[in-house]
């Protein structure tokens, strides 16, 4: 989409949110993922090793949560205006 036409319906701002939204959801997959592989180690440095894994993988979805909240795009403490936000991106993508 041309850059002109995304400032002016808003989409930049968006497409940078949905960006950020595909990350958050990949980092709690990669907690997840982490976290089951731990339980499932063989052996006491597999274990190590995995983690310490979780815990850099907690730390960057801290660091994406902080980022997308200080944007206004995630509001974890606050079903209502997470419902509203997720709302008004829906109605966004289906006007465009």
């Amino acid at each position: 989409m041309n850059t002109i036409i995304e400032n002016l319906i808003g989409m930049n701002t968006l497409t940078d949110q949905v960006i950020a939204t595909d990350l958050l959801i990949a980092a709690k997959t990669g907690v997840r993922n982490c976290a089951a592989a731990v339980t499932e180690a063989a052996t006491p440095e597999v274990r190590s090793v995995l983690r310490n894994q979780l815990k850099e993988a907690i730390e960057l979805h801290e660091e994406i949560t902080q980022f997308m909240m200080s944007r206004g795009w995630y509001h974890p403490y606050n079903p209502n205006e997470q419902i509203q936000l997720d709302l008004t991106n829906a109605e966004t993508a289906l006007n465009v």
